[in-house]
């Protein structure tokens, strides 16, 4: 909660950025599309809410999804904490080919850290997550973010020539991106 999940996403698919943005209630959807050299990737990603009273309904957006990026704000050692019981979480109950991301989000409060850069890399590295530090006040990070998740994406599935969706409410296609945090 208050981690800036809302304002990643936000940053990404409109370039914008609120210095109070409301809190999520549920979930939120988006859609982007990125276009690589080798696959134009539809993003449609799902901003569910960081409130605990919101974490039993996390399984219905990231069943199914192709990735996942867990944020955690770099001032705050409780929200590290919580991302890593996110992590546990989608380790066991979420799609064995998950793409998983940390993110440790707020990147341009530096002189608040509570969290070193590290602390985010060698747990990632540990447990084989991507690590980026971003802010979504700056920009620093966030397209990255995005571009490296689509370039593992269109690897993963390089045969379809016509991009991917990423998300589709009938069962039989699609992939997900879902983003969380502690």
């Amino acid at each position: 909660m208050g981690t800036g999940k809302t304002s990643l996403v936000l940053r990404f698919v409109k370039g914008q950025f609120f210095d109070y943005q409301e809190s999520t209630i549920g979930a939120a959807f988006f859609t982007q599309v990125l276009s690589l050299n080798e696959a134009t990737i539809k993003f449609d990603i799902w901003d569910t809410a960081g409130q605990e009273r919101y974490h039993s309904l996390a399984p219905m957006y990231y069943r199914g999804a192709a990735a996942a990026v867990v944020v955690y704000d770099i001032t705050s050692m409780e929200s590290f904490e919580r991302a890593k019981k996110w992590v546990q979480e989608l380790q066991r109950q979420g799609n064995p080919n998950l793409i998983m991301f940390l993110a440790g989000n707020k990147a341009d409060l530096e002189e608040k850290r509570k969290v070193g850069l590290e602390d985010g890399e060698q747990y990632a590295k540990e447990n084989g997550l991507v690590f980026l530090e971003t802010s979504a006040k700056t920009a620093q990070n966030v397209n990255e973010l995005f571009y490296e998740i689509a370039k593992r994406l269109a690897k993963a599935s390089p045969s379809r020539q016509t991009g991917m969706k990423l998300h589709s409410r009938s069962q039989e296609s699609g992939r997900r991106l879902f983003c969380c945090s502690g």
